[in-house]
């Protein structure tokens, strides 16, 4: 049994791999890197993890792509994995999946040093960016048009692509809340016509008001400094790590900090995943080990905290850790 297991990953028609690959999330890529760096530090005989940050989206195409040495072992998500992700996993083999929580992350939407200093609702970011506020294409120009107590400038938004789970977080967070504030309807869409809830919820305008940035976050902050006006969108990490440059926005009333996110109060807090396929542990050198050190190093006082991570209460981290040394798989019925 444990040799099929061995020959399902090692092989997969495509030879042997002698190092660990992650694809995914660029919101967990940092984290994932300095793990991946603690780990060729600790093991010297160990090859170099290959970490690429291809987006949560195009990762899990990756990832459930198949088993074997064709197909990364881990993919990072900001997100949970759908249920239709799960299925095109079983479908083409990888039914055994683990389903890790390694911390916490905000959206935060930020502003250069000398913006507009914003203070924004979910209803007015479903305003400014949604296609289709209401039902009917999105005229606004300026902020103004979208609440008269904020600034006539015009709407411009950095922010994550379709493929990003840092995309997904944002429908599911904030445009979702505030398209349902905006429109009493909604709610009831979403249970009787998810199809069309999604178009006025959570389609996102391309009339430029809204620009694609890509996966490089980094490209934000700079496109924030050039364009004071502008506002960006990207996980917190990025937002503490470019601090001297750009201001976090508050919503609701609440600013993005560690704090507000680590309990709640700041609306646009999620959680961050690893997902790992149970045959490959067996089967790629140091994966275990490599899974170890991550839950190592995760805790408040660890590098990945110093990084940006929100770490985690104390019961996810055990229950996390606790997957890793027994290799518990997900269950797929609690996903959606």
């Amino acid at each position: 049994m444990l040799a099929s297991c061995v020959d399902q990953a090692n092989g997969g028609g495509a030879g042997a791999r002698a190092q660990i690959t992650a694809v995914g999330s660029s919101t967990l890529y940092p984290f994932t890197t300095i793990v991946a760096e603690q780990f060729v530090a600790s093991s010297p005989d160990a090859r170099a993890p290959v970490i690429e940050s291809t987006g949560t989206g195009a990762g899990m195409k990756l990832f459930c792509a198949g088993v074997g040495a064709a197909h990364p072992d881990i993919e990072d998500a900001s997100r949970r994995m759908k249920a239709s992700e799960y299925r095109s996993c079983a479908k083409n083999g990888a039914r055994a999946i683990l389903e890790i929580q390694v911390g916490i992350d905000g959206i935060a939407f930020a502003e250069a040093k000398n913006g507009p200093k914003m203070v924004l609702t979910p209803a007015d970011i479903y305003r400014a960016i949604a296609a289709a506020p209401g039902g009917k294409p999105n005229a606004a120009r300026t902020w103004r048009d979208v609440n008269p107590a904020l600034p006539a400038i015009p709407i411009t938004v950095y922010g994550p692509p379709a493929t990003s789970g840092t995309r997904d977080a944002l429908a599911e967070l904030i445009l979702t809340k505030g398209c349902e504030a905006s429109d009493p309807k909604a709610a009831s869409l979403a249970r009787n016509d998810p199809d069309a809830h999604k178009a006025l919820c959570t389609r996102v305008r391309e009339d430029g008001a809204y620009v694609d940035a890509g996966e490089n976050d980094n490209l934000i902050v700079q496109k924030l400094q050039s364009n004071p006006n502008a506002l960006g969108i990207f996980g917190y990490s990025y937002l503490e790590e470019n601090a001297r440059d750009v201001n976090g926005v508050a919503i609701d009333g609440v600013a993005p900090t560690y704090a507000t996110i680590a309990d709640g109060r700041y609306p646009g807090a999620r959680p961050l995943y690893l997902y790992v396929k149970k045959a490959h542990l067996t089967a790629i050198p140091g994966l275990r080990d490599f899974l170890k050190l991550y839950a190592a190093v995760w805790g408040p006082t660890g590098p990945l905290v110093r990084r940006g991570l929100i770490a985690a209460p104390d019961a996810v981290r055990a229950r996390s850790a606790a997957i890793i040394a027994r290799e518990l798989p997900l269950d797929p019925r609690e996903l959606r």
